[in-house]
């Protein structure tokens, strides 16, 4: 049986990681197994760059997190190496483990995830990854919004160059007169 300081230390981070939780709109756990240094280095910098919280967690702890928030249903993906994604952004943590799981095939798993409170399967995260960033979605929709803007001044700028053009001929041919 631990002592009561390393009890409380252990209670203070599940504590910790269930406001964690609570406070993430989306989280991806992965088993990390087999990755190097670099690679693991590339992907808390582009975590950081995201606003994902990244870090290893112990399954234990993880668990009773999980437990505290009402996650029961992930407990069985908790084993192994895991660490665990967490991010404001629903898409961000999704779209970040699942391409660093396609570049590091057999180091790097998903292996569940939750979103708003709920337990989401590998399918729904493989689909949130497909979903562009953010920058990329506003300028897909600024291009949208753009588009028919740019296409009515192509037009009124040739409407108005054949107009100058016949302008300028009517005018030369009375003078030939």
């Amino acid at each position: 049986m631990p002592n009561a300081k390393v009890l409380s230390a252990k209670q203070a981070i599940v504590t910790e990681l269930t406001d964690r939780i609570q406070k993430a709109t989306a989280g991806v756990i992965v088993d990390y197994k087999g990755i190097t240094v670099e690679e693991d280095t590339a992907l808390r910098k582009e975590c950081r760059e995201n606003g994902v919280d990244y870090a290893v967690v112990k399954n234990t702890m993880l668990r009773f997190a999980f437990n505290n928030v009402g996650l029961n249903e992930l407990d069985g993906l908790l084993n192994g190496t895991t660490s665990l994604a967490l991010s404001d952004d629903v898409v961000a943590p999704a779209r970040i483990m699942s391409n660093c799981a396609k570049k590091l095939e057999n180091k790097f798993e998903i292996k569940g995830g939750f979103m708003d409170g709920k337990v989401v399967d590998l399918a729904t995260i493989q689909s949130l990854a497909s979903i562009p960033a953010l920058p990329v979605l506003q300028a897909q929709v600024l291009g949208t919004m753009l588009a028919p803007i740019t296409g009515l001044a192509v037009v009124l700028k040739q409407i108005a160059e054949k107009s100058g053009e016949a302008a300028p001929a009517a005018e030369a041919a009375p003078a030939a007169e």
